[in-house]
């Protein structure tokens, strides 16, 4: 736990750097930008194929026509457009998350082992290319599982319970792994990974709520989706600078348990390399 607290602390102190902010900005305008372009090509669309699938299921047809003998037109208006964003809001966070576990966690890793951690040694345990694979792979399959509880989330627990901890499972294993891919080699970070699992666990779900956050924007009233293009820009703004702080503090504690697995383990020998492969 005091790891764990310790970690929590230093990675929000990281985040009021000018350099982490500034960094924050090119996920912002990749994500913004996809979204508002998705937005202006398919919205309309999209609307109207939900209010068209609704009109045309028995319960969700009687459902509306309740609703117009109570006069409540008003919100059935807005009902599509309403679906449309709940549908849009985790795909714009899975989006957000490879982002910055592509664009930012590499830089967010150097800066604090250079900070921090200057003399630990990087064994380069995983290349980008095995990060990436590995971030979409998780990605892909935590969109799958979303999609497939959305009929669970018509249950006003489970709606408040599922995507957080789908996110925060998803962040647990994207961001444990970026941390570590660079400093740890193989067998240091599967080992780290399994000793640590619950502690990880547990910053990835306190990460997937943080992450649900942004999503309470939208809930203020249907007013909200008159500035839904503001509201996409802040909200995926958001996502990206708890997808920072998620990764900084994942950092923090991947790295110093990575320093204390060594120190423990004593001093290694290493081998200079041969003059033909020295720069």
């Amino acid at each position: 736990m005091k790891e764990l607290i310790d970690a929590f602390w230093r990675a929000s102190a990281y985040c009021l750097h000018p350099r982490v902010i500034a960094m924050s900005l090119l996920p912002l305008l990749v994500a913004g930008g996809l979204t508002l372009a998705a937005g202006w090509f398919f919205y309309e669309a999209a609307i109207d194929g939900v209010r068209a699938t609704m009109e045309s299921w028995l319960l969700t047809s009687a459902f509306l026509q309740w609703l117009d003998s109570m006069g409540a037109q008003g919100f059935r208006a807005v009902l599509a457009p309403l679906i449309v964003v709940a549908l849009a809001v985790p795909v714009i966070v899975l989006v957000s998350l490879v982002l910055v576990a592509m664009m930012m966690t590499p830089a967010l890793v150097s800066l604090v082992a250079r900070r921090r951690f200057p003399m630990l040694e990087r064994r380069h345990g995983a290349g980008l290319a095995s990060s990436v694979a590995y971030s979409l792979g998780y990605t892909l399959l935590a969109f799958i599982v979303l999609a497939a509880s959305v009929p669970l989330w018509l249950i006003p627990p489970l709606v408040l319970v599922i995507p957080p901890l789908v996110w925060g499972w998803l962040t647990y294993r994207v961001m444990a792994f970026d941390a570590l891919a660079d400093h740890a080699s193989a067998e240091e970070r599967q080992l780290l990974l399994r000793q640590h699992r619950w502690p990880l666990m547990g910053i990835g779900v306190v990460c997937g709520y943080l992450g649900a956050a942004p999503s309470l924007l939208w809930a203020v009233s249907a007013m909200t989706l008159v500035l839904a293009p503001i509201l996409i820009v802040a909200s995926v703004w958001l996502y990206t600078l708890v997808f920072a702080f998620s990764s900084l503090w994942f950092t923090h504690y991947g790295l110093a348990a990575l320093q204390r697995l060594r120190m423990q383990a004593g001093p290694t020998v290493i081998t200079p390399a041969p003059l033909e492969q020295l720069p």
